[in-house]
């Protein structure tokens, strides 16, 4: 699945069951997350990959910096792998 085709359907998914999904297209931060995912004073990030795609050593560097902040991040590659992100 396209990168795009999968990051529309996290949003939808989100969305719908009451979350404010922010896409984060352009930043003072390259290699940020995809999207950032709010809701009740909860954060958190996803970076959604086509399935043969590959964070790029900067995409790393920004989840572990979101991860030292105590914010979550998850890389996802298809639609089943939500199931394991825990809000």
């Amino acid at each position: 699945m396209r990168e795009s085709i999968l990051q529309s359907k996290v949003i939808r998914h989100f969305e719908l069951i009451g979350w404010y999904v922010v896409k984060i297209i352009q930043c003072n931060k390259n290699g940020m997350p995809d999207l950032m995912i709010l809701k009740d004073g909860k954060t958190f990030f996803i970076e959604c990959k086509a399935e043969k795609g590959r964070l790029s050593e900067l995409q790393k560097y920004r989840h572990e910096q979101l991860e030292e902040q105590g914010f979550r991040v998850y890389t996802i590659y298809k639609m089943d792998e939500i199931k394991f992100i825990t809000k």
